[in-house]
């Protein structure tokens, strides 16, 4: 089983960007996907500056793929998810339809997140446009994965998003911008000042979604690392940890030792609880809303 870094969900100053690529180039990670997939107007990098980290990362022996963005809603978006489609480089990540057909001419590619491929016909379909590596829908559980680990076409990797905030939504809406009353056009870029996104919480004061820009996640933090034997076991290949601003060597390497049978499932859930921005959550792999956290699945 492999692990996979996901693209940095927030828009993070460049500085601190190109640090969190030199050291990940030392972790024990497999595949590291780029790129700005969520907002068009966060340009702290460029796309040569992310050939550049491609490049890095690449000579230091990882797997390394271009991710494009969730959600297009102009011409020069789309251009840019072109841009990255015929890099001719590195493997691309389509996360919209534009881009499965932008990319599939083109060689393998991983079927992102966001294209929502719920059963064997259109994992069939997928790999019949070229893809080589499926993400599992955040929704798809311990119930319906094996069914489709059993269908799905010779050669396609499963992918599966083990941890981080749940990435739920995306609106032609900035709601960063709304929270601070200014518009989307002339927003200021104040999610640069939110690392880990900006806590919504309700009336009583729980915790209840994080505001990213045009994205919407979860407030509790998704993690499947009590459950990496069982996701070894249905022959899964590839867990993907989505980045955050701290502690994330740690995350990292805690993962690693447990895929790797030299740590305890229990005792690695044990030790990521301290690493979290908010409270750990499980539910959607159990069948049970995603903010629930199953006990004792270790």
């Amino acid at each position: 089983m492999q692990l996979s870094l996901g693209p940095i969900q927030y828009y993070w100053p460049r500085p601190e960007v190109l640090s969190f690529y030199a050291d990940a180039a030392d972790w024990p990670v497999d595949i590291v996907y780029l790129g700005e997939a969520v907002c068009s107007r966060r340009h702290e990098l460029r796309p040569a500056d992310w050939l550049e980290l491609a490049q890095m990362l690449q000579d230091a022996g990882k797997e390394v793929v271009l991710s494009t963005q969730v959600l297009l809603e102009s011409g020069s978006d789309v251009s840019a998810m072109q841009r990255i489609a015929a890099n001719g480089r590195f493997r691309v990540e389509a996360n919209d339809m534009g881009a499965v057909r932008s990319v599939g001419s083109r060689g393998p590619f991983v079927a992102g997140l966001h294209l929502n491929l719920f059963n064997a016909d259109s994992l069939q379909w997928m790999a019949g446009l070229g893809a080589a590596r499926w993400v599992v829908p955040l929704e798809i559980g311990r119930e319906g994965l094996p069914a489709l680990q059993a269908a799905r076409p010779t050669g396609l990797q499963t992918e599966v998003f083990a941890f981080g905030r749940l990435p739920l939504a995306y609106s032609a809406r900035c709601f960063t911008a709304r929270h601070h009353n200014l518009p989307k056009d002339d927003c200021g870029f104040l999610c640069i000042n939110d690392p880990d996104g900006l806590l919504l919480s309700t009336r009583e004061g729980e915790p209840f979604l994080v505001l990213n820009g045009i994205q919407t996640q979860s407030a509790r933090v998704h993690s499947l690392i009590a459950e990496v034997p069982e996701l070894q076991a249905l022959g899964v290949d590839v867990l993907r940890l989505s980045p955050q601003s701290r502690h994330m060597a740690e995350v990292v390497s805690l993962f690693d030792a447990v895929r790797r049978g030299e740590l305890a499932p229990s005792a690695g859930q044990q030790g990521l609880r301290e690493l979290l921005p908010g409270e750990p959550c499980n539910g959607y792999w159990h069948g049970k809303a995603g903010l629930a956290q199953v006990q004792g699945a270790a």
